[in-house]
């Protein structure tokens, strides 16, 4: 596998291969997906690495210390060898890594295999990790973001240790990656908060956070700005989480605070204390230890001893457990701190911008880019498809069209390596990873079989097929490729909507649902004229088939049941345009579709209402989600609709770059939503 590695007597950074590490007891083995490399932790390790002997020895005169006290006790040349030695040894770098479980050591009781973790691993593409540095990543949060949850983490523990109260104000010293997730998590406690720094792209991102801010690069008084900010009063609590060698910030920090504040040090500065600047308002200093509670004692990371809830409440995995929920919910957004992706290849380089001086946040470190080519190129592909894949990070290596014309312009606009008329090669191109089908609903039963026996990931726009006798050609060619021993490749269909971040967070919620459940979905699809081929049974299956098959399958994701009847009810019985689809599962639950074609442009496209256990969910529109009587949960709306494309397309590369990968919709789960859309649609009232 591959590790990035540091040598620390010349600060080179590598690439390197080693062998996979062994699982011990108390342990996951975990592959990894994506890291995270934080442009202020890690610089410093850079630095480091790059100093001469004499800064080396300024930067650990702790270290220094024991070297001369080595000198006197075993002589001049053994303790320049011992240094020699200590220094060439390679240094893991990375510490916040996600990625799914390969194997549980004994004991690691509450993870399974598969499922997906943070950790605090390196960058390596397999790492091993005590099982109490990790924790369950939830659906709604992509491994892109679920990277920074160590990071986040390092931040809650520096506010827990303030203590903030709500309304209090609060300065944030340092806009880095962590100070930026300190004013989010500070607002979303009820704190006013006011950052410092030098960089106004960071202080600007602060400010989308909530935060008033005080720009330290023109001058701007911290301590006129902190004494105004809290009406003359002085703040409660300052958290530094800059990095410097200076002292000034703390100074800075006892000058700002009212009589009793806190000040909590998470950064790195200088600690030359003044006792006057203490003394006189009896303010409380601490250093932020890390993740939280249990980081460094070998009992509770290594040997697996956690501490009492009821005597501990926040250790760091309960810290990381924390973050998770607050991504999930949208409390901290850490999109915006992704500065740079890189792939593992590619880690010298992303080292060399971190210890540049070139601005930087969070840099991803994902895996290396999968090459994939598009049979059409049609509205669909190059509105949506095309662009998501791009910006999931794909290699895009071909695109076929029929005419040509509409192919080169895809190749133009998104930068395919090449366009054809000729999809033959698509099939036959062993720098083909992956296809992705969207043509007209007719060729996909054909393409997807001669796609999966050439060993292709496919990637088919809805519907999988628009018979049920091309539904069991596809089902029994999966069939002779297992009894053939050949590996299956991944076969998963667009159904983007059960990816949606709303969708999620209701199949979160309904987990702590008990008994069955009611789903009423209210489509307002719009009139499609008759000659249009989607409406032509033969060529594209009809509206059912190939629209409304997506709610189905949104219905059987949160039912998380199996579908056991079905009835359609229409209102024209030659067309399936307007029609109401009732469903029946395997544990009670009932769903209702209401697909019109009948109704205004003005009025939204789609509604989702759910009401299980005593409350409702009510999803307007993929923009607005509410809940009534969910404890914890009262909405979670979106600036903009998010029908989950982005996700369906990031999940799908992330599941083939992944060795031994899972589906991110089970294969008998796409059978089974495609067979019940076909059934439906060629049922009579």
């Amino acid at each position: 596998m591959k590790q990035v590695l540091q040598n620390l007597r010349t600060g080179e950074t590598e690439v390197a291969h080693v062998p996979i590490p062994a699982v011990k007891r108390g342990q996951l083995l975990v592959r990894t997906s994506h890291t995270l490399v934080s442009a202020g932790t890690e610089r410093m390790l850079v630095e480091f690495g790059k100093a001469g002997w004499i800064d080396k020895a300024r930067q650990q005169p702790d270290k220094v210390r024991l070297v001369l006290q080595k000198i006197r006790t075993d002589g001049l040349q053994p303790t320049i060898e011992a240094v020699f030695n200590k220094l060439e040894q390679p240094l893991p770098l990375g510490y916040c890594n996600v990625g799914r479980v390969t194997e549980v050591g004994a004991g690691a009781t509450s993870f399974r295999i598969n499922d997906r973790v943070i950790s605090n691993g390196k960058h390596a593409e397999v790492v091993s990790v005590p099982f109490n540095l990790c924790a369950k990543v939830p659906d709604s949060v992509s491994d892109e973001e679920a990277a920074f949850t160590v990071l986040c983490a390092i931040a809650l523990q520096g506010i827990r240790l303030a203590q903030p109260t709500l309304g209090e104000s609060i300065v944030v010293v340092g806009l880095g990656l962590i100070g930026l997730v300190t004013v989010q998590l500070l607002r979303a406690n009820g704190c006013r908060v006011l950052g410092l720094d030098f960089d106004k792209q960071k202080l600007a991102m602060a400010q989308t956070f909530g935060a008033e801010v005080v720009n330290l690069a023109v001058g701007q008084d911290p301590i006129a700005g902190a004494a105004m900010y809290s009406r003359g009063r002085g703040v409660d609590a300052v958290i530094v989480t800059a990095s410097t060698k200076r002292s000034e910030p703390i100074h800075q920090a006892a000058t700002m605070c009212r009589k009793r504040g806190r000040i909590v040090l998470v950064g790195v500065t200088g600690l030359e204390l003044s006792r006057a600047d203490f003394y006189e308002k009896e303010l409380s200093f601490q250093v932020s230890c890390s993740y939280g509670p249990g980081r460094y004692d070998s009992n509770y990371e290594e040997k697996g001893f956690d501490y009492p809830v009821g005597f501990v409440r926040w250790t760091e995995q309960r810290n990381f457990e924390a973050v998770l929920d607050m991504m999930a919910d949208g409390r901290i957004n850490v999109k915006p701190l992704i500065s740079h992706r890189f792939d593992i290849n590619d880690a010298a380089t992303a080292y060399e911008l971190v210890g540049s001086a070139a601005p930087s946040l969070g840099i991803s470190n994902p895996k290396a880019a999968v090459s994939i080519s598009f049979l059409g190129s049609g509205n669909y592909a190059t509105a949506v498809l095309i662009p998501a894949f791009k910006k999931a990070g794909a290699y895009l290596r071909s695109v076929a069209s029929s005419t040509g014309v509409s192919g080169l312009h895809a190749g133009r606009k998104f930068g395919f390596e090449e366009t054809t008329t000729d999809t033959n090669r698509l099939f036959d191109d062993a720098k083909n990873s992956a296809l992705v089908i969207t043509t007209r609903h007719d060729s996909h039963s054909t393409f997807v079989l001669r796609a999966l026996q050439a060993g292709k990931h496919v990637f088919v726009e809805k519907p999988l097929c628009i018979t049920l006798s091309e539904l069991a050609e596809i089902e029994s060619g999966c069939s002779a490729l297992r009894a053939n021993d050949r590996p299956l490749p991944l076969l998963m269909v667009g159904f983007n909507r059960r990816f949606a971040p709303q969708i999620q967070k209701m199949h979160q919620l309904l987990r702590s649902a008990s008994g069955p459940k009611a789903f009423i979905v209210t489509v307002n699809a719009g009139a499609i004229p008759k000659d249009h081929w989607t409406q032509d049974p033969q060529v594209g299956g009809g509206r059912i088939i190939g629209e409304a098959c997506h709610y189905i399958d949104l219905l059987r994701f949160l039912a998380g049941e199996a579908i056991t009847s079905w009835k359609r009810i229409s209102m024209d019985s030659a067309s399936n345009d307007t029609a109401t689809l009732h469903l029946g599962f395997a544990d009670g639950s009932i769903g209702t579709i209401h697909y019109h074609a009948n109704g205004s442009k003005a009025f939204p496209k789609e509604r989702l209402e759910v009401f299980a256990s005593g409350r409702v969910l009510q999803l307007d529109n993929f923009r607005r989600l509410t809940g009534y009587g969910w404890p914890g949960f009262k909405s979670m709306n979106l600036w903009r609709q998010d029908k989950g494309q982005g996700a369906c397309v990031a999940a799908f590369l992330d599941a083939i770059s992944t060795p031994n990968c899972i589906a991110p919709i089970p294969i008998e789960e796409i059978f089974e939503v495609s067979r019940v859309a076909i059934q439906i649609a060629s049922s009579t009232d």
